[in-house]
């Protein structure tokens, strides 16, 4: 059984690691770069969704996760107090929505291979859709309702699990930079030695996101996680009229694309600030993120194709963020089998904010030998789909 651990990235991956190894007395220890909750989980929406996935093992992960979800919020709550911000859960249902004749059969066939997996995917009609969402474009194919789908304040939520982590002992330190490996007489990785001296442990886990794959080759492994831009509209506060969270369906084929060129599609929803966040672009661009119009312009577009309201609202910012892509489009959870000693939490793309808290638990499980709320084999880093990709240690 592991003892202690430093696990690299205060993201809400990292987080959540933290506290579920905290909570099982693993000595824990983060390491973060800049500040917590700085990269990826501070540019993204706070998504926490079932709707998006194929069946399959993500979505077994994605359903756990929305059972631990509103617990988790209650438990963060109860033990943080009043005087730490809400993390503002919020149960709102999604809506996917055919915008195209050609659309509609498609969402309807991916509604029903879900149920048949054990999602809640309610096939509405236009009127019924248009109870829920009173603006949205009437011009639509086909609609299904996916009443477990949720939201949350990412950076909030990052900073509640890192301190409940605290709660239960462990340690967060930021404005890190690591320099390489600690390896025994064996070649175990046995720690990392940083600008702020060495850290030892039993366990190293990378939860870095995105620049995982550069984590990894700082201590001696090749790892195919790889940044993956996406970016997000923001409009000025206002009267709430979207009251779900509702997308295209071409979200769930830029979800599942691997294609290095632009994919779009249009996310809408409202914030408890009043603010509406508009999505969402892929693209495979490397650590470049120089803002685009063409991008944006597209994004906006398909907005307003859902909510034509959209059109004659101000936007007041646009950011873009880096996702942690992987090529099979599983997340990474487990032992290295090349390297005794680095563990890994990673490659969840744009699911990590959702999915956050059930990697945790399924890490904390394997370190401790007890039982995983999910299978681990299909998030190993040893699954035959990554044998291609991942060379030995050097």
């Amino acid at each position: 059984m592991t003892g202690s651990a430093v696990i690299i990235g205060a993201g809400i991956v990292g987080a959540s690691c933290a506290r579920s190894l905290a909570m099982r007395g693993i000595a824990t220890t983060v390491i973060e770069k800049s500040a917590s909750a700085s990269g990826t989980t501070a540019h993204g929406e706070g998504n926490i969704l079932v709707s998006d996935k194929s069946p399959g093992p993500e979505l077994e992960m994605a359903l756990h996760a929305a059972s631990t979800w509103p617990r988790l919020a209650k438990d963060l709550s109860d033990e943080l107090g009043d005087d730490f911000p809400s993390i503002e859960f919020e149960p709102k249902g999604g809506i996917v929505v055919a915008t195209t004749v050609e659309g509609a059969g498609p969402l309807l066939a991916f509604a029903e291979k879900q149920r048949a997996a054990g999602i809640e995917a309610n096939e509405l009609t236009i009127s019924e859709a248009l109870s829920l969402e009173p603006y949205l474009n009437p011009a639509m194919s086909a609609a299904v309702h996916y009443p477990q789908d949720s939201q949350v304040q990412p950076v909030i939520a990052a900073e509640a699990l890192l301190a409940s982590a605290r709660r239960h002992g462990a340690a967060v330190e930021q404005s890190i930079r690591l320099h390489g490996p600690i390896l025994n007489r064996e070649g175990a990785l046995v720690g990392i030695l940083t600008d702020r001296g060495d850290f030892r442990a039993d366990a190293v886990v990378i939860a870095a996101g995105p620049w995982s794959g550069d984590v990894a080759a700082t201590l001696g492994v090749t790892l195919p996680v790889l940044p993956r831009h996406g970016m997000i509209l923001v409009t000025s506060k206002m009267t709430q009229r979207v009251f779900h969270k509702v997308y295209d369906a071409d979200y769930v084929g830029a979800v599942g694309s691997g294609e290095a060129s632009l994919q779009t599609s249009g996310v809408v929803e409202s914030t408890a600030s009043g603010n509406v966040i508009i999505g969402s672009s892929r693209q495979l661009l490397g650590f470049d993120d120089r803002l685009r119009v063409d991008t944006i312009s597209e994004v906006a577009a398909r907005a307003i194709r859902l909510f034509p309201f959209l059109a004659d609202q101000a936007l007041i910012r646009t950011y873009g963020g880096f996702r942690p892509f992987m090529p099979d489009h599983l997340p990474l959870i487990g032992p290295d089998h090349r390297l005794s000693g680095l563990w890994h939490a990673t490659g969840h793309e744009g699911a990590g904010i959702g999915l956050g808290p059930v990697t945790g638990e399924l890490l904390a499980a394997i370190m401790t030998g007890t039982r995983p709320p999910v299978d681990p084999a299909p998030f190993s880093p040893a699954r035959p789909s990554l044998a291609s990709s991942l060379v030995r240690a050097a």
